[in-house]
């Protein structure tokens, strides 16, 4: 699923353009977010790829939903 995470005056978010809704990260897995989970707002959970730790934001890149919920 193509994401798009960007920096916002209260942190990292994520935006999901097929489904028009922009959710705060709330919780990663490794603290610099490559390669990792990152868990948003409302409780989904995407895999995200293997980055260098200072990659430019915003950026979008191909995540994985990691659950079984819509």
């Amino acid at each position: 699923m193509k994401i798009m995470i960007r920096n916002t005056p209260k942190g990292p978010s994520v935006y999901l353009p097929k489904k028009d809704l922009e959710e705060p990260i709330v919780e990663m897995e490794k603290e610099a977010m490559w390669g990792g989970v990152v868990k948003i707002k409302n409780g989904w959970a995407f895999e995200l790829p293997d980055m260098p730790a200072d990659t430019r934001l915003p950026i979008t890149v191909n995540a994985r939903k990691v659950g079984d919920d819509d």
